[in-house]
This record gives C-alpha cells, structure tokens and sequence, in this order.
C-alpha cells in the first residue's frame, strides 16, 4: 500500500522527492528540510519564526485531478510560476451588493426595465372580494326593506339577536385557541390579518347600523347605511388601485375655513384617490336617493332664485345685462323647467358628498369606521336638512 506524503512525515518512511517537486535529492524527510517545498497540493501551513519548528502540509486525498507543479522548467531553462488552486480558490466572487449595485446601474440606464423591476418589487394588492362582496350588499338589502315599507323596529330587533350571538363568540376565541381555529376556519376570508387579534368588525357594523334606524328620520338612516356601504367600499378600492398614484391626505384639516382652532383629525394611510371615490360615490347616493328613489324631501330641496339676488344683479350689471338676465328669468317660468329642484339637489350632492367623504377618512383613534361613518354622516345630512328647512321655511 502506497501512503501519501502526509503518513510519510509521521512515520519516517522515504518517498520520492521529486513527486513534490523538491530539486534535492536527498533521501532525509524533505518537511523537515530548511528549504521550503512546494506542493501541487492545497497546503494549509503554520507559520513559526523558529527555524526547528516543523511546518506541516496537509494533502488532499479526493480524487480530483492534481495540479501541475508550482515551478514547470521552460526551454531556457528557467521555471515558470503557474498559479496554484488556492489562488483560485481565494479569488473573490461577486456578491449581493455587487449584484445590486449591477441592478441599479441597470435600471438608472433604461427607465423602462426600472419600471418594471418596481412593479415586481411590490407587494400583491388584498383585493378583499369576499369581504367588500358581502359589505356591498347590506345596500342593496336596505334598499329592498325601505321600498317594501319594512318596519325598523323590526329589522333592529333581529340585528339585536344577532349581536347577541355574534359578542359572546368573538370573546371566545381570544380565550380558546381550539375555537379561535373553528371562528376563523368558517369566516376568517371575510376578516382582515387585524382584525384576527382585536375585536370583528361586523360588532361595530351592526352597532352602527342599530343606531342610525333607532335614532335618525328612516330615509336618513337608509342613507347613512348606504353610504357606509357603498362609498367606504369604493373608497377602499380606488385607493388601493391608485392610491399609490395620488398623494396621501393630511393629518388634519380645519374644520371652519380660515380657523385653524377647530381641526378635523385624517388618516394619513388614506390617499387623495380614496377621498375622491368616497365623496363622488356619497354625492350619488344622495342625489340618486331624494332625487329619484323617494322624492321625500323636495319641498326642501326646491330652492328658488332668491329675489333680494336678482335685484342686486340689476344694480350692479350693466343695461343690455339686464335685460338678458330678466329675459331668461321669465322664460324659466314660461317653461316650468325645476331650476330650484335641481339646484337644491346639486347643492345636497355637493355638501354630503364632502360628509360622505371626509367622514370616511377620519382618524378617531380605535373607533372603527364601520360604527363612525353611519353615525357621524347620518347626523351631519340630517343637520343640513334642518338648515334647508330655515332658510326655505319648509318643514
């Protein structure tokens, strides 16, 4: 059996110096010489100042073709440094911050291919279907109660029952980890990641809901739910498909313009875009409701052309103008065209849709917008309903 170089520096034995590549030819263990050796193989070596000290090389024993010698003999005569395997071996490899620098320098070249690697790098959007699917349509379920003439006692009554249910498990599985499983197994795809450690939102929905039909006028309380459940779910959508393309709201905005005291507190992780939706899907439901579904409230909302107005547009404009604006008051009336109706319906679209929208992006600390947004827009509309009413001497 044929030992490598290794076993021969521990047992003594005489091996061939020129398979290492020594140019001495003595038969003495050449490890131990004081001209140091050079090996085709990877040496690990332990370097002392003591020239006594041996100096131990470990050769590789797979089997991997060897490496040629360190020093090859040239024509002339002379040797030529051949780069060993640990040279190699040691020769640094680009890493993650060379790879992303590569990218950058990539991607600050060609706009497009940084577009794209942007869009890569973004999370996935939680569309939420099942829950704003089952949101949606408490609407329509109002709308169908309101047009049958349902009772809302009645509907109060059952929401009560509900509740009743509803709390006592929603306590139960913050205490039994085997019934928290069960909860979520059955309608944990209607709840949010959040919400899986604090209370339900549906608590709050019903709270909300109870509230609005015990306490406001009917059709204020079915436009209060309305808009709880269309405009929140409009406004939670458009903002998450362009929220990133519009900027966010402010922490606060003054609740009186010019009067800074008095400051209504936002959420700054609602965007500009989500503001929007929910205003202009509020100005519709108000419009779409007192306008066409159930035209209760057009004596309030027929606004005329105040006299004292007109008269000081005569004043003030010159004589042609006069008699252009006197013209087209009386041709007005010659037609019966509902100016005032429709003005006083703009006028109610345009001021709730302002509710609608700057109820849902309110930031009340732990309140949930599902108990808020019913309650606080049910209750401005139904104030500016009493404003129409003095101002129109309708009541």
């Amino acid at each position: 059996m044929t030992l490598p170089a290794n076993d021969a520096f521990t047992l003594g034995l005489p091996h061939d110096p020129a398979r290492i590549g020594l140019r001495s030819s003595s038969s003495k263990i050449p490890f131990v010489s004081s001209t140091k050796p050079h090996s085709p193989s990877v040496s690990l070596r332990t370097s002392h100042p003591s020239s006594s000290t041996r100096q131990m090389s470990v050769e590789r024993t797979d089997h991997t073709p060897r490496s040629p010698p360190l020093h090859s003999p040239t024509p002339n005569g002379n040797s030529a440094s051949i780069p060993s395997r640990s040279s190699v071996r040691h020769r640094k490899m680009p890493g993650p911050s060379s790879a992303q620098s590569t990218i950058s320098s990539s991607s600050s070249s060609n706009p497009s291919r940084a577009a794209d690697l942007d869009k890569t790098a973004r999370p996935p959007v939680d569309w939420e279907i099942p829950r704003k699917t089952l949101h949606s349509s408490i609407g329509f379920l109002t709308l169908y109660l309101y047009a049958s003439n349902g009772n809302p006692r009645t509907v109060v009554y059952v929401l009560s029952l509900a509740l009743a249910f509803i709390v006592p498990c929603d306590i139960l599985r913050f205490r039994s980890a085997r019934f928290e499983w069960l909860f979520e197994r059955c309608v944990g795809f209607l709840m949010r990641e959040s919400e899986k450690k604090t209370t339900n939102g549906v608590i709050w929905y019903i709270i909300g809901v109870i509230f609005v039909l015990s306490v406001y006028p009917l059709d204020i309380a079915t436009v209060s739910i309305l808009i709880l459940s269309w405009a929140d779910t409009a406004a939670s959508t458009i903002g998450r498909l362009l929220g990133a393309y519009t900027p966010p709201l402010p922490r606060s905005i003054p609740l009186i313009p010019f009067i800074p005291f008095f400051r209504l507190p936002l959420a700054p992780r609602k965007s500009l875009a989500g503001f929007i939706a929910g205003s202009l899907t509020g100005a519709a439901i108000v419009v779409g409701f007192w306008g066409w579904y159930s035209p209760s409230r057009d004596a309030q909302l027929d606004l005329p052309l105040p006299v004292g107005l007109v008269d000081a547009a005569e004043k003030v404009l010159p004589s042609h103008f006069t008699d252009i604006l006197q013209h087209g008051i009386e041709w007005v009336r010659d037609t019966d065209l509902p100016i005032g109706r429709w003005f006083g319906l703009g006028t109610l679209g345009t001021v709730c849709g302002l509710i609608s929208g700057t109820a849902e992006a309110l930031d009340l600390g732990s309140l949930d917008d599902n108990l808020t947004l019913p309650i606080i827009s049910g209750g401005c509309i139904w104030g500016f309903f009493k404003v129409l009413e003095y101002f129109t001497g309708s009541g």
